[in-house]
C-alpha cells in the first residue's frame, strides 16, 4: 500500500462513518499522525497501540562483519533500530488467511 492509497482508503472509511474530511485533509493527518508516532518512539524509546502492536528502540552492539566482495573484516559500528512487536489480535488476523 502506498501513502496514496492510505489517503484514499482513510478517507472512504471516514465517509463511511459520516467525517467528509478533503483528501488534503486527510493526508496532514495521517502526516501529522506518523510524525508523533516517530517522535514519541524517539523520546520515549517505545510506542504502544491496543490491539495493533508496540514500537520499541533496539540496540545494536558494535560488531565484525565481512564484506561479501572481498571478503575483508570490517567493523559495523554501534547502531539504535525499530522493533515491532505485533498484539496478538493483530497475529490472529494476519493468520486468518
Amino acid at each position: 500500500m502506498t501513502k496514496s492509497d492510505l489517503i484514499n482508503a482513510v478517507n472512504a472509511a471516514a465517509a463511511e462513518k459520516g467525517i467528509e474530511l478533503t483528501k488534503k485533509d486527510t493526508g496532514e493527518l495521517i502526516d501529522i499522525l506518523f510524525d508523533t508516532v516517530s517522535t514519541t518512539i524517539k523520546e520515549d524509546e517505545r510506542f504502544s497501540y491496543p490491539n495493533f502492536g508496540t514500537f520499541s528502540v533496539k540496540h545494536r552492539k558494535a560488531r565484525e562483519g565481512r564484506n561479501p566482495r572481498t571478503g575483508k573484516t570490517i567493523k559495523i559500528p554501534a547502531s539504535y533500530s525499530v522493533g515491532f512487536k505485533p498484539a496478538p489480535s493483530l497475529k490472529d488476523l494476519v493468520n486468518e488467511k
